[in-house]
């Protein structure tokens, strides 16, 4: 049994109550992947998708066919973009003519270029099967994902060559390159889907900047021992009020100032609250809810995991399988929503330390999203994501229960050892 499934056994006897919902994933995952599309092009988009963000993809498999396509392929052009950025082996006067012409290259199912590593190369390797797909979508998606691959390219080679982050402006603009774009260019195939009005630029750019900003502090460690070169996505304007370089926050000598730069860009990123708030609250379609949803609530809760969090300068951090899966599972209305955001937000808050050099604005971007949450009236109904202490499993049944999913495991071990032989 391999490590990561030992960790989830583990942690499912720590939190008895992640049973169910991790079960359910299991569950609807292994029927996502018997729903595979049959055409070769189509098969590899879907199977693709899975391999590279298996509970997204089953959240964007619960769209309506039509907006599910696009959004598939749309996702994974825009993996493919990453992939180009982020292979820093590839010449930076290479990567920046493929990156500005990428939007081009979308059309034409013979061009590819090889890149990236494992699952990554293989969408690279075989792209024209993601351009096959997106011929087949309809001309408002298409003009849609064109527009935003072409502006993302752009932004992408702007900053390569510029080598560094250095203000929050600089970060600011960077984030919407890279994601801010992805929050337009969701807007923009939710409304071609006729089933949403269009958002305004400010909170779909909001929506992507969230989650970039989450990823970028989760990711530190991973950018930063990145070979051959390292990568920083943190600004100058940031890591310079706590360390001569950005190197100096991974050393055991420097934790509090490290500790005082991760909270620093935690703070950052709250921001952004509001606006995400507003956007989900004006969406109409409960798929494109929940597929909207789920990723800000994952996001606030990796920053809540984070804050104050030596472990992101040692290892990697995030949120446990199966508060993943019970996000997934209880996310369905805008009364969940708020009452993610709020339980994460008060742990969030208990964890400020008011010697922490940026407590008082950390504190106050807090304070505004627990009185909207508040205010929306829908506390009362909302689920528990992160108490897990009143659980009604008693040891029997939680022995019970992990032998379950040890015996579900081998076998699904087995039947992949079957189709590869």
């Amino acid at each position: 049994m391999s490590h990561d499934t030992m960790g989830t056994l583990k942690a499912v006897l720590q939190h008895p109550d992640d049973f169910y919902p991790l079960m359910k994933l299991m569950m609807a995952t292994k029927q996502a992947e018997k729903q595979i599309p049959t055409e070769p092009h189509w098969g590899f988009c879907y199977s693709m998708l899975h391999k590279v963000s298996r509970s997204f993809g089953l959240v964007i498999q619960q769209l309506g066919s039509e907006l599910r396509d696009a959004v598939c392929v749309f996702y994974l052009l825009l993996r493919a973009l990453d992939t180009v950025e982020d292979d820093t082996k590839i010449d930076t006067m290479v990567k920046i003519p493929i990156l500005m012409e990428f939007h081009r290259h979308i059309y034409d199912p013979d061009w590819n270029f090889s890149c990236g590593t494992k699952e990554y190369r293989i969408l690279m390797d075989q792209f024209h099967h993601v351009s096959t797909a997106f011929l087949e979508l309809n001309g408002s998606y298409q003009e849609a994902i064109e527009d935003i691959t072409m502006k993302m390219g752009a932004g992408m080679a702007k900053f390569i060559c510029k080598e560094e982050v250095v203000s929050m402006a600089d970060y600011d603009e960077y984030c919407h390159y890279v994601a801010g774009h992805v929050g337009l260019g969701l807007s923009k195939l939710f409304y071609a889907s006729g089933k949403e009005a269009m958002f305004p630029e400010s909170t779909s750019n909001s929506m992507g900047l969230f989650l970039q900003k989450t990823n970028i502090v989760r990711d530190f460690l991973e950018d930063i021992n990145e070979q051959p070169k390292s990568r920083v996505y943190w600004p100058r304007q940031v890591w310079s009020k706590y360390a001569s370089k950005p190197e100096d926050l991974k050393h055991k000598e420097n934790s509090v100032k490290a500790i005082q730069c991760l909270n620093d860009m935690i703070t950052n990123a709250l921001i952004h609250i509001e606006d995400c708030l507003k956007y989900l609250s004006g969406i109409r379609d409960p798929a494109i809810f929940k597929f909207c949803a789920i990723p800000q609530i994952m996001a606030i809760g990796t920053l809540t995991l984070c804050y104050n969090n030596i472990g992101v300068f040692r290892g990697v951090v995030k949120l446990r399988r199966g508060l993943t899966a019970k996000i997934i599972d209880q996310t369905k209305t805008m009364a969940d929503v708020y009452g993610a955001f709020y339980d994460f937000s008060s742990s969030l808050r208990s964890k400020v330390n008011l010697k922490d050099p940026n407590a008082h604005t950390t504190v106050t971007r807090i304070e505004i999203v627990l009185k909207i949450c508040r205010d929306s009236g829908t506390l009362h109904k909302r689920k528990s994501y992160i108490a897990d202490n009143d659980s009604s499993y008693g040891p029997p049944l939680i022995a019970f229960l992990i032998v379950i999913m040890a015996i579900l495991y081998a076998y699904s071990q087995l039947n992949k050892t079957k189709v590869t032989s």
